[in-house]
């Protein structure tokens, strides 16, 4: 890997954690602010695309077309998953766990639906990315999950987690198999989830605006965050940058949010879950290279 993906990864890491920082503090809103900040990213980002189009480099087959639809409804049930996650959770539970699941999910579905043979680095990497998991979700006591909600984070986590796993297969297909570029793939992503989710705001759109009062600013963040950190890791991609380096790279985003969360949003994060951040990270590290 180059030094200027590692920078692109670096960088789409920071941006990754700060984004879901805003994303949490809107947490109530729900599905209405999810179509807020997409509305954001289509506007943002339209003279982008608009400049590439323009020049004529995009040329759309069937196939593309197929992959970008695709990708833009796993990122749409990835964006709903994510926010009702952090509506029942905290941020310093649900995004760690989203963020290390992915790999081990994909792992795992390689060994059990590909007929991969694990290796002993692998189920080592599967064994940290657990214990991490229940670190974070315990804080070094087990009976958390006895408590009311004490399980919610880890299932909205896991099932985002799954989501993640999911688009960066499909979307790293898109950019080095198809050549699609980074910005139009995540552009036309962005805007079939404006179109799909137009319904649920326009059924109440007095409703949506109460609930979006205080919550514009956030909204703008993710709208304009959100594509940059993933357009960072989609042309490190495309620059030659191995899926299998990229996807545990841009899992230091963990540490960043768990310290997000405890520094601006007070939750308590203690030892515990820094702990269980850094197990993770190393367990996902192992899977990569398993």
């Amino acid at each position: 890997m180059t030094l200027a993906s590692l920078c692109l990864i670096v960088l789409a890491s920071i941006i990754h954690a700060t984004w879901n920082l805003l994303a949490k503090r809107a947490a109530a809103v729900g599905p209405v602010f999810v179509f807020a900040y997409n509305l954001v990213a289509c506007v943002a980002y339209a003279p982008w695309v608009l400049y590439v189009l323009w020049r004529g480099t995009v040329v759309w087959t069937a196939q593309g077309s197929a992959v970008v639809l695709l990708s833009g409804l796993i990122h749409l049930a990835y964006s709903l998953c994510l926010q009702r996650g952090y509506q029942v959770a905290e941020l310093s539970v649900v995004y760690p766990v989203a963020r290390g699941t992915g790999p081990m999910l994909s792992t795992i579905g390689a060994i059990l639906l590909l007929g991969e043979a694990p290796t002993g680095r692998g189920l080592a990497g599967l064994a940290l990315v657990v214990a991490g998991i229940g670190l974070i979700a315990t804080r070094g006591d087990l009976s958390a999950f006895r408590r009311p909600g004490g399980q919610a984070g880890i299932r909205w986590g896991t099932a985002t987690g799954g989501l993640i796993a999911s688009y960066t297969v499909v979307d790293s297909y898109a950019v080095k198999a198809l050549g699609i570029t980074p910005v139009i793939l995540d552009w036309f992503s962005n805007l079939l989830r404006f179109v799909l989710l137009a319904p649920v705001v326009a059924t109440n759109p007095r409703r949506a605006m109460i609930g979006m009062r205080g919550h514009w600013w956030s909204a703008f963040g993710v709208g304009l965050l959100s594509p940059l950190s993933y357009i960072l890791v989609l042309a490190a991609l495309r620059n030659g940058a191995p899926l299998s380096l990229v996807a545990p790279m841009r899992e230091m985003s963990m540490m960043i949010g768990a310290l997000l969360a405890m520094a601006i949003l007070r939750e308590t994060v203690g030892v515990w879950r820094l702990a269980g951040c850094g197990v993770l990270i190393v367990g996902v590290i192992a899977l990569a290279g398993a």
